[in-house]
């Protein structure tokens, strides 16, 4: 079952959150990871979706608003897509991002934006699975202050 992520939920979306992080090389920080998630929920800065299972969370996917000006309308940026290891492979990560399709349409959203590793072999199967298809037409560039 995928549903949006309310404030009760950031206890154990942390958690989740937490192993996505950390599969991305960054430090545990669970208190930190409740606070940013907290403040996204609160601050409707991004939208949450979450699997779940027997009342547990084993999933989620994260979106940011972004707006293309030529299109002149919302686009969203899924940033973050994340299914605990034991429950991968069930169609958890489909289910996340038919939510995450299904609230761009009723945003009346141009679409959905994403980047993933050339080595992520997983999400490049996954992706054009589920109709994104891969952009190859530009140069994605990045500038940090880190």
């Amino acid at each position: 079952m995928t549903r949006k992520a309310t404030n009760t939920d950031v206890q154990q979306l942390a958690e989740l959150f937490d192993q996505y992080r950390i599969f991305y090389h960054k430090a545990s920080d669970i208190p930190a990871a409740e606070k940013f998630l907290k403040e996204r929920i609160e601050n409707n800065d991004s939208e949450i979706f979450v699997a779940e299972y027997n009342g547990k969370l084993v999933g989620f996917v994260q979106l940011y608003p972004l707006f293309s000006s030529t299109r002149m309308k919302r686009y969203w940026l899924l940033n973050d897509l994340f299914v605990n290891e034991q429950h991968r492979g069930k169609g958890y990560s489909k289910e996340l991002i038919e939510e995450a399709k299904k609230m761009a349409r009723f945003t009346n959203s141009c679409g959905i934006l994403l980047e993933t590793g050339k080595s992520n072999d997983i999400g490049n199967k996954l992706y054009p699975a589920c109709g994104f298809e891969i952009y190859d037409e530009v140069n994605f560039y990045e500038w940090t202050n880190e």
